[in-house]
């Protein structure tokens, strides 16, 4: 069985100690390739050198964290942009509005994530979309550009069925991660009438790691849990609905 995590931050500080140990479980897991998603400038250095050090596993993405977007983002996007023309990635992310912690500066998340849509749809990248307490928000800032054929993943969904179907109407895939496995989540129902072609498979390690780690360190590995419980969710065998996302996320990402 051939898996992929289409989100994981095992650049951080978290997996320093052990990483060749954890590249040894995801690979006994059958996790084919781990995407890295930028978050700002500062984790820049360790995520591309993560990817040096497993260049065939671990794949970069570029882009600025709506969290992270603050009173010197103009000086943050200039950096994204100046990687993105300085050597090949295979999406724009992690993009988008996040209105959980911090609403100081909702009119430049807003900007920062329209100004990125436009360096992917200009690059012909995917871009990965972060959205907290924006759902519907988030989906009407993309609508425009997915007219004009942007297309991505809408990371760790949450949403609920309404949200699910648009999403996929634009073209869009739904990320699922950890939370699928948490009782009372809601997410099971509101998958309930996607077709697992438009689903892919994540851990947002360090974050959201799935039941029995629940609280604990994520890491890619785990993705063993996520696709068992989606397939027992979708009621359909674990392999087959490996084979579909993963064909899903090389068609997102490409190879």
């Amino acid at each position: 069985m051939t898996l992929i995590d289409t989100h994981s931050h095992l650049y951080l500080e978290e997996f320093k100690a052990d990483i060749t140990l954890i590249m040894e479980r995801v690979r006994n897991q059958g996790v084919q390739k781990i995407y890295l998603p930028g978050i700002d400038s500062h984790v820049i250095e360790e995520m591309l050198a993560l990817e040096n050090q497993y260049p065939n596993e671990c794949i970069a993405m570029m882009g600025l964290h709506p969290c992270y977007v603050k009173e010197n983002y103009r000086d943050e996007l200039a950096i994204v942009e100046q990687w993105l023309q300085k050597r090949p990635f295979v999406a724009v992310g992690e993009i988008g509005l996040d209105f959980y912690w911090d609403k100081t500066f909702v009119k430049e998340q807003y900007d920062a994530f329209a100004i990125q849509m436009q360096w992917a749809l200009d690059r012909a990248l995917p871009i990965v979309i972060h959205t907290r307490n924006a759902m519907d928000e988030s989906i009407e800032a993309v609508k425009p550009f997915a007219d004009r054929g942007l297309r991505g993943i809408f990371h760790c969904f949450s949403g609920n069925a309404a949200a699910a179907q648009q999403v996929v109407d634009m073209g869009f895939y739904l990320g699922i991660g950890g939370v699928i496995t948490y009782k009372n989540s809601g997410l099971a129902e509101a998958l309930e009438n996607i077709a697992p072609e438009h689903l892919v498979l994540e851990t947002d390690s360090p974050y959201l790691a799935p039941v029995p780690y629940r609280g604990k360190r994520n890491e890619s590995s785990y993705l063993q849990y996520i696709i068992t419980k989606l397939a027992e969710v979708k009621k359909m065998p674990p392999s087959e609905l490996a084979a579909i996302t993963t064909a899903n996320a090389q068609k997102i990402f490409g190879g």
